[in-house]
């Protein structure tokens, strides 16, 4: 019955060739679409991927960043673990191309310190930097952390209004203590200083911030009322870390085993200032691997075995390759309080 209805319509037969065709053809088409993609190459099967490839290693996006620019430094505080093993300053054009390269691979805050980020050409070059990064790549934060030594009214006058934090180094607020810690320069007092600097930052509108790193100088110390009279927008308490070869080991140029405390014994500074709402305390388990940091050659630096491993440079191998050898942790970063409101025009605060 089949045979005889296809016999006695001819537009049925001609109706089949013509699928039978399209059918043969759009197979043929489909393999040479695949072959000439690259993706099989004599095979059906497709590679592998390469698991050792940037794109396939899942690169770290650098979204805050801690550049390091000059390891230079007036003060010789004992526990530094960034010493100056070297004077390199980048020219200022390449600080600024690195700084791009960070921009364009999805950096939202920039931290300059060292070192002493003052030190370097009087302020002029950090004020160069910080002024490109607020204007040119609009990041929406750019912060300093600073000894506070080296500033001067000027430099807030001139470069205060790209500035979203400034952070001052206070460890003590006993200058004896200061003086045995290191943190300090001739006849100055550290502590004035600080409270000019605090003036000066409500002044120009800058978010004031300490950073204090306790170790065997001032671990029983109460700092509640100077801290809550300097009434920092953070005030982060660090427990004092070793890093080999910068502040422990041969090739280290500072001994900082002397300055060591336990883990109770930081729990114990923390909790006799647990009343300070702003205190943001950092264990050496939170700061170890939770910070991205860059060196004065703009490589990162891996700081998971106890000593800072640098990578290649972004200048030379760009944002995506280097960052992955920085040892970042991610999920610490976060856990710590990594990203919180950075920038001074969400702060909302009473200048």
């Amino acid at each position: 019955m089949l045979l005889s209805s296809l016999i006695a319509s001819p537009k049925v037969i001609l109706r089949l060739c013509i699928s039978t065709v399209l059918c043969i053809f759009a197979s043929v088409l489909s393999k040479v679409r695949f072959w000439t993609r690259g993706v099989c190459k004599g095979t059906a099967t497709p590679p592998a991927p390469d698991l050792n490839s940037p794109e396939d290693r899942g690169a770290t996006t650098p979204t805050s960043v801690n550049y390091h620019f000059t390891r230079k430094c007036n003060y010789k505080c004992g526990f530094c673990f960034h010493t100056a093993k070297t004077s390199f300053v980048l020219p200022l054009e390449e600080a600024k191309r690195g700084l791009k390269l960070l921009k364009e691979a999805g950096m939202e805050k920039i931290n300059f310190s060292g070192g002493e980020p003052f030190l370097h050409e009087k302020g002029e070059f950090l004020g160069k930097l910080v002024e490109f990064c607020k204007v040119d790549l609009q990041l929406p934060s750019v912060s300093i952390v600073s000894n506070g030594s080296m500033i001067k009214e000027r430099w807030f006058q001139k470069y205060g209004d790209y500035l979203d934090i400034l952070a001052i180094s206070c460890d003590s607020f006993d200058e004896e203590t200061n003086q045995l810690i290191g943190r300090t320069q001739g006849r100055k007092s550290h502590i004035e200083n600080l409270y000019k600097i605090r003036n000066w930052c409500q002044q120009y509108k800058v978010a004031f911030k300490i950073n204090s790193v306790i170790n065997t100088f001032n671990l029983h110390e109460d700092m509640t009322e100077q801290i809550n009279q300097l009434n920092p927008v953070r005030w982060k308490v660090f427990q004092c870390l070793l890093i080999d070869g910068e502040n422990a080991g041969e090739a280290a140029l500072r001994e900082a085993e002397r300055f060591v405390i336990g883990d109770e014994q930081f729990k114990d500074f923390l909790d006799r200032h647990g009343g300070v709402p702003c205190l943001v305390p950092e264990s050496n388990e939170k700061m170890r691997n939770s910070y991205l940091i860059l060196d004065e050659y703009m490589r990162f630096l891996d700081c998971r075995e106890g000593r800072k491993d640098p990578s290649r440079s972004v200048l030379d191998v760009g944002v995506k390759e280097a960052i992955l050898f920085s040892g970042f942790d991610e999920k610490m970063f976060l856990k710590r309080g990594g990203k919180y409101v950075w920038s001074k025009a969400d702060m909302r605060l009473e200048w």
